[in-house]
């Protein structure tokens, strides 16, 4: 990612953050696509194989989903779920290969379980006509945190970007379905642009690192 496309990024996500602090405006569904959009940019810049399609995929449907989600929140819910099913789909292909689950990354994969478990029992009471949606979407969110903990390509950046999602997920159903959280949008949003910088940068270091390795190799 170059400097430019960084800075672009973190002054429209924050602009974003800190404008739900304020009374509704038009055009603010615009604003909140922008940042991811920015993302796109960069990984387009990237060579063109089947790692880039798929996370590059799963960033034009992210957006798809942030449209969707800040258009019309309440009408178009189930599409903005659908459309970052989708993302988390392509994210999980993009991060194969898995390793063997060994170590505390055992612990990690229960940890996650567990409060995937924990907090779709909080949310069952109110879910009602959305139960399977959400049961669905949930599963493969957790689904994706784990692949970018055991993906042979994982590392720090890809681990702390699928915990920011689900985290970011979880406020989401929460504050919907369970429990208003003050503020809430606020740190949803923080913690999801979060995500998807850190995932990128996640992808960003193992083609690097793949990269020196083929050089190596080649040499």
């Amino acid at each position: 990612m170059t400097i430019k496309i960084k800075l672009l990024f973190i002054f429209f996500a924050t602009l974003y953050c800190f404008s739900i602090l304020l009374p509704p405006h038009p055009g603010h569904w615009l604003l909140k696509m922008l940042p991811v959009a920015l993302l796109i940019i960069s990984v387009r810049g990237w060579p063109g194989d089947k790692t880039q399609k798929l996370f590059l995929a799963g960033l034009v449907f992210s957006v798809l989903g942030d449209f969707f989600l800040g258009y019309d929140s309440h009408h178009w819910f189930i599409f903005g779920l659908g459309a970052f099913f989708i993302a988390h789909i392509a994210y999980i292909a993009a991060l194969m290969p898995i390793t063997k689950i060994n170590g505390a990354k055992v612990y990690a994969v229960l940890a996650y379980l567990a409060g995937g478990g924990l907090v779709l029992n909080l949310l069952l009471p109110g879910l009602g006509e959305l139960l399977v949606p959400v049961i669905a979407y949930m599963s493969i969110l957790l689904v994706m945190a784990i692949t970018a903990l055991l993906s042979t390509k994982s590392n720090t950046w890809m681990v702390i970007g699928g915990l920011s999602f689900v985290i970011s997920d979880a406020m989401i159903g929460l504050n919907k379905f369970y429990l208003s959280i003050p503020q809430a949008q606020f740190f949803i949003m923080i913690s999801y642009y979060f995500a998807q910088y850190a995932l990128l940068q996640g992808f960003a270091h193992s083609r690097q690192r793949q990269s020196q390795t083929g050089s190596l190799v080649a040499e």
